[in-house]
């Protein structure tokens, strides 16, 4: 059941799924919720342990004037992973979750035992030029009445702040995402808002990446095609060994590649 806990100082709205197995975190996308995604995916991972949580000034956890920004996110994740999962996990981070997923790989390693980066750039230019977020809809702002502890003016606080992060933030070096040694699934819709050159480019920077760019689908690709997506996600977990392709082109030493 889900439940409020107290986590780096603050109320965080968590949830858990006590399946036997590894434990998985999932990271929702920015402006989103756990709820948004949960049904969508927890079914596939039903042979693990899962973790999840609204972020602050998400969802069902209240607004923080200081939280929204990536620096902050990022210490509230490595807070959540260290009292509350209480174990190295493998983490799900779709969007934003997934660069705060990035994040964690780069500055706590021995927390993360494998990481899938769901439609996620590293830096604020990876978004397409002509990309726009559009104004918060009527159906959005019934439910954030809801679902919000704040009140509902609060909503257009968050959206004009996030306005002013997306431009300007991440800003992850290449050369510290070259240093991340767990496997990595990166994972795009092929009408993605992140380009594809930013997602190959992030890929092909990892020394344990896999790449995966799913036909048919947007930045929204967990709920258009949740069947391919959870499966593609689902074997990767099952087996994080280094990939051995017949016809090898980016990885033709895997001897040396391998983690140790």
């Amino acid at each position: 059941m889900p439940e409020y806990l107290k986590v780096d100082g603050h109320d965080l709205y968590c949830y858990e799924w006590e399946n036997d197995g590894e434990a998985v975190v999932l990271l929702h996308g920015g402006m989103s919720q756990t709820a948004h995604w949960a049904s969508n995916i927890v079914p596939a991972l039903e042979d693990y342990h899962v973790f999840a949580y609204d972020r602050s000034s998400h969802g069902f956890t209240a607004y923080r004037e200081e939280s929204i920004n990536f620096k902050f996110q990022l210490r509230e994740a490595i807070a959540y992973l260290e009292n509350v999962v209480k174990e190295p996990a493998h983490i799900v981070g779709w969007s934003d979750g997934g660069i705060i997923g990035l994040m964690i790989a780069i500055e706590r390693p021995e927390l993360v035992k494998s990481l899938v980066l769901i439609g996620a750039n590293f830096h604020y230019n990876g978004t397409l030029g002509d990309f726009e977020i559009g104004e918060i809809s009527d159906e959005d702002r019934a439910e954030y009445a809801i679902y919000s502890p704040d009140p509902a003016e609060t909503q257009d606080v968050i959206y004009q702040r996030f306005m002013k992060m997306w431009p300007s933030e991440p800003e992850i070096p290449m050369e510290e995402i070259k240093k991340i040694q767990c496997p990595v699934l990166v994972m795009a819709g092929d009408d993605d808002v992140i380009s594809h050159a930013h997602t190959v480019e992030l890929y092909e920077a990892l020394p344990l990446g896999q790449l995966a760019i799913v036909p048919g689908t947007s930045h929204i690709l967990p709920k258009e095609k949740p069947g391919l997506v959870n499966l593609i996600i689902t074997e990767f977990l099952e087996d994080l060994s280094y990939p051995i392709t017949r016809m090898p082109m980016r990885r033709t030493n895997p001897v040396s590649n391998q983690p140790e």
